[in-house]
């Protein structure tokens, strides 16, 4: 079929409709970016160690008197010993008999019956039962700690136990609460390394004692395995300086029964 000259003007513009249409139209959109993953959350602390959990290198005994950290007389090694029960199990293990020979300490002190006698930093009272069997009926055992859990576990093995000679005090960090010269033997195991201010605290201990009042501290050797971190420990020579400061005569004993610790002797 011809085309006309009409036919042909209107050809002419569909195409220019569509030529315009197609340029004007817009391109498809892009397909959208995927979102970008969220940042990773922090990886969480690690759990800390279980309740009552000790460390590698935890005393087998003792509590605290005082905080810092250092040899000299002014500081004690801190630590927190709330959770009586968990240090019971260290504390009266029957094995450390083996190497704290109980009786034997008590034998060198030659506690008389009848006489009052002083377990200072008494913990969960390891040496309470043998010191209430050395005084007596008519004697009496003062069983001082300063943390108050320990003391109330005390309570409670005293009342278990029938203990009727044994009085368990919660005392301060910086003085026993002794009335002067009213005490014969005062023992302090494993705890010396934790009294700050040393000297003004053998002092009081000095005016607690009677006439022919004794004290008695056994404490860790430098070259020990067990007891706290090196850095905390004092040598036997410091201890006996300490108590003289304090008014005291004091020597170390020699020879001694312990594989693990000293022990010091002091008189007024």
């Amino acid at each position: 079929m011809s085309l006309t000259p009409r036919h042909t003007r209107l050809q002419a513009l569909a195409l220019s409709l569509l030529v315009a249409c197609g340029a004007a139209a817009p391109e498809p959109a892009a397909p959208a970016a995927e979102p970008a993953p969220a940042a990773s959350e922090p990886a969480g602390e690690a759990a800390p160690p279980a309740s009552g959990a000790e460390p590698s290198n935890a005393e087998p005994a003792g509590h605290q008197h005082g905080g810092g950290h250092q040899h000299g007389a002014g500081h004690g090694f801190h630590k927190d010993f709330s959770d009586a029960k968990a240090f019971s199990a260290s504390f009266d293990n029957p094995e450390r008999d083996l190497w704290q020979q109980p009786e034997a300490v008590l034998d060198l002190m030659k506690i008389a019956p009848s006489s009052t006698v002083v377990d200072l930093g008494a913990g969960t009272g390891y040496f309470v039962p043998r010191l209430s069997r050395r005084v007596g009926a008519q004697g009496k055992v003062l069983a001082l700690d300063v943390e108050p859990k320990m003391v109330e576990f005390l309570e409670k093995r005293v009342q278990e136990n029938k203990l009727a000679n044994v009085e368990p005090r919660v005392v301060a960090t910086d003085d026993p609460q002794l009335t002067p010269g009213s005490v014969s033997r005062i023992l302090i195991v494993n705890t010396w390394h934790h009294i700050g201010e040393r000297p003004s605290y053998a002092k009081k201990l000095a005016a607690a004692l009677d006439a022919t009042g004794e004290v008695w501290i056994v404490d860790f050797t430098l070259e020990a395995k067990k007891g706290p971190p090196a850095e905390y420990r004092i040598p036997a020579e410091q201890v006996v300086r300490e108590l003289e400061q304090g008014g005291l005569r004091a020597q170390l004993v020699d020879p001694e029964p312990l594989p693990d610790q000293y022990i010091v002797q002091a008189r007024r």
